[in-house]
């Protein structure tokens, strides 16, 4: 029988890969399989960290490069809105500086309204010292001041009129009476003072205060001025003098020579509703109304 030659098989070490187990042909050197080739494949995330690694010690020796990340969006928009925000009042804060200071808008022109007793050109002469100042630095405290020696104001308003005009509204105290000495007679508001005088008091519908010659006494003026000073116009206009023996015997005379007892100040409003009201009736022509008693104004009285 010829004889079989069976190959001749030398085991390697164990796990070399090489003979006929590992199916690969024998001879020559054995495969080597790379670990990291086979880590890389087997972890992915191992393997992007390696390329991070490598990444950042791709400087030189010992240090790293430092990563920069976007800016968020809210925060650079609210960067941008601050930024904004603070150019447009840095503008604004120019243009009121501009305009305070401005002489394009200087006082250049007083229009003055509300006066009677008062003339514009004094008004106005008054105010002078405002010409040429800005109007945004004009306010109602300085137009006050200066109409101050003016007695005849009581109050007083102004209004910027752009670019160069002060509108000024005067509220002048009214006068209720006026009040005789010597030979004069002074026009005076409900609080006494004196708003200008006269020789003839028939130019000037309103009651005359006599003093009878002397001083008269501050109460008795204050209760005379005050009840004057609560008649409506029509009435006050209707009266040709008031006197007073005492602060609660305050007497009214009408240009028709009728009386009118009013007593002390108290209830003055309801007072003078009372007197319109009984002026406005129906005279009878047989028995006129010699005296209106309204100092109990609940209860009032007519005398003829």
């Amino acid at each position: 029988m010829p004889s079989t030659r069976r190959p001749s098989y030398t085991p390697g070490p164990r796990g070399t890969g090489s003979g006929p187990a590992s199916g690969r042909p024998s001879g020559g050197q054995p495969d080597v399989i790379s670990a990291s080739k086979s880590d890389s494949a087997a972890s992915p995330a191992a393997g992007a960290a390696h390329s991070g690694a490598t990444a950042l010690g791709a400087g030189s020796p010992g240090r790293g490069n430092v990563l920069s990340f976007p800016e968020p969006k809210a925060k650079r928009r609210r960067r941008i809105v601050l930024s904004t925000v603070a150019v447009i009042a840095v503008v604004v804060a120019g243009i009121l500086a501009a305009a305070v200071y401005s002489p394009w808008l200087a006082v250049r022109t007083v229009s003055v309204e509300g006066t009677r007793l008062l003339s514009t050109d004094q008004v106005t002469a008054a105010l002078a010292p405002l010409q040429g100042k800005p109007l945004p630095q004009v306010s109602d405290e300085d137009v006050r001041a200066l109409l101050q020696p003016l007695v005849q104001v009581k109050a007083v308003t102004s209004q910027a009129r752009p670019p160069s005009t002060l509108q000024v509204h005067v509220i002048e105290r009214v006068p209720v009476a006026l009040l005789k000495q010597g030979a004069s007679f002074q026009l005076v508001d409900p609080d006494g003072v004196q708003l200008g005088t006269t020789a003839d008091p028939a130019t000037v519908k309103l009651p005359v205060i006599d003093s009878g010659g002397g001083a008269l006494p501050q109460e008795l003026f204050h209760a005379i001025t005050g009840v004057l000073g609560a008649l409506p116009p029509d009435v006050l206009a209707r009266l040709s003098d008031a006197s007073a023996k005492s602060v609660d015997a305050v007497e009214l005379r009408l240009v028709d020579g009728q009386t009118i007892v009013w007593g002390n100040a108290g209830e003055k409003e309801l007072k003078a509703r009372v007197l319109a009201a009984l002026l406005k009736a129906p005279a009878d022509p047989k028995n006129p109304v010699r005296t209106y008693d309204v100092s109990a104004p609940r209860h009032p009285v007519t005398r003829q």
